[in-house]
């Protein structure tokens, strides 16, 4: 395999790594019984309802879409791969076929619930044109017998899924010397009668993977300055478009139902899904560990992917958990121009020497060739998205009143607004605005370190 090739297999692999994440996100959630009450609504993000059902109050909306800027040949062409998750309702029967919540056979227990089955439409590679494509996934009723060890029938687990129809749209036109691809895509299947029927038909964290040949996609989030309008004007519905894959790769969008930062990754210490990324592993698989055993067979008969989460929580190494906890990065080996001063050489730190070193209303770090400290005037420039309401502050004038760096070695400047009326009390209180050294703008000129 040639290194180009391989760096392709790696970025997609990275790409649908993260898409598998967003696929089961909010899948079943700690601590993975079918009777715990945070289990008894799932499905919350990309969920495509049958038509009819959002108007009717009892379903999600049958549509997503979205906007993103490229450039392309004129021979470019493009791949779509729409995944989502197929409702499959696992029914418990005993042995005269009558539904039960619940049956033992042996040591195994068997719930009534509701699984999901992976499914993806890959279309394509197809030119740059206006086009709509319909794909259809077929329903299914499987029987599995469920006996005794004697050999004579326990019952049966059923398992049904309801068909599905669905159509992904393309258009692309030019804007502003760049080209614009709108991508829908939409539930076209039966209608349903109620929230029961209607989940059965939906689509379930439903997203799409957009890959180029001979082209490149614009980040709707830090996009290049001759693509800033063309970016902006974007529209979306439901979901946003990130590039995916490493940093520096352009030809991989997800169109994500959920807000992503551009070349999002899954942590490399995380060595399975747990299907909630707004918990942290270590404490999830803790919590895990904690649970008795009685509660631990419960989740096992719950779901598979359930099982799976506590087979390999039991099965965790001492090492596994240790990498759990985090990376302790040395702050003396090379990075970016920190603080002034530094922490001295050969003290580490945790070492409480450290602290004397550390003067947050001193301190100063160089951006841009000057030395930004506390009095400084810059001008703010958010672009890390940490939160939506720093978008507020873009090209306002601000005064540094703090400046401090982590253990990681990154450094983070707290400032104020000049022009917000409340400055003095914020400042007084101690609530600060922190943006990092490449968020900001020194409005004074260059000075000597003092």
């Amino acid at each position: 395999m040639t290194r180009e090739l391989a760096e392709t297999a790696a970025a997609r692999a990275r790409a649908r790594a993260v898409a598998d994440a967003v696929l089961y996100e909010g899948y079943l959630l700690y601590p993975y019984r079918a009777n715990s009450r945070k289990n008894q609504s799932r499905w919350q993000f990309g969920v495509l309802g049958p038509p009819g059902a959002a108007d009717a109050g009892f379903g999600e909306d049958a549509g997503l879409g979205a906007q993103c800027p490229l450039e392309a040949s004129a021979d470019a062409t493009l791949t779509l791969t729409v995944r989502f998750l197929q409702l499959q309702r696992r029914q418990v029967r005993d042995a005269d076929a009558n539904p039960v919540p619940e049956l033992t056979v042996g040591e195994q227990s068997w719930i009534s619930w509701d699984e999901a089955v992976e499914r993806e439409v890959v279309i394509g590679p197809v030119p740059l044109t206006a086009t709509t494509t319909p794909f259809d996934i077929p329903g299914g009723v499987d029987s599995e017998p469920l006996t005794h060890t004697d050999g004579t029938p326990a019952g049966q687990v059923v398992r049904t899924r309801c068909a599905l129809t669905g159509e992904l749209t393309l258009s692309v036109e030019p804007v502003d010397g760049l080209l614009r691809a709108n991508l829908a895509l939409a539930n076209t299947g039966a209608p349903a009668s109620d929230s029961d029927d209607a989940i059965a038909r939906s689509m379930i964290g439903a997203h799409i993977i957009a890959e180029i040949a001979d082209g490149r996609f614009h980040s709707l989030l830090e996009p290049a300055p001759h693509a800033e309008r063309a970016a902006a004007e974007c529209a979306r519905h439901r979901c946003f478009p990130v590039l995916a894959g490493p940093p520096g790769e352009h030809r991989l969008m997800l169109f994500s139902p959920i807000i992503l930062y551009d070349h999002p990754e899954i942590a490399e210490q995380s060595e399975g899904p747990l299907f909630d990324s707004t918990e942290i592993d270590e404490i999830l698989t803790l919590r895990v560990m904690t649970m008795t055993d009685e509660e631990k067979a419960q989740a096992r008969a719950t779901d598979p992917h359930a099982a799976a989460v506590i087979d390999r929580c039991d099965a965790m190494t001492p090492d596994a958990m240790a990498r759990l906890h985090g990376v302790l990065r040395d702050p003396h080996l090379p990075r970016p121009p920190g603080l002034v001063p530094e922490i001295p050489q050969g003290v580490d730190w945790w070492d409480p020497l450290a602290d004397t070193a550390v003067r947050p209303e001193s301190d100063a770090v160089v951006v841009a060739g000057v030395m930004v400290r506390k009095g400084s005037r810059v001008r703010l420039r958010p672009s890390r998205r940490a939160d939506a309401h720093d978008l507020f502050y873009d090209g306002r004038a601000a005064r540094v009143v703090t400046v401090h760096e982590d253990v990681d070695g990154d450094a983070h400047i707290g400032v104020v607004v000049e022009d917000d009326p409340a400055a003095e009390l914020h400042e007084w209180y101690g609530r600060y605005l922190y943006f990092a050294p490449d968020e900001i703008e020194p409005l004074d000129g260059p000075t000597e370190e003092r």
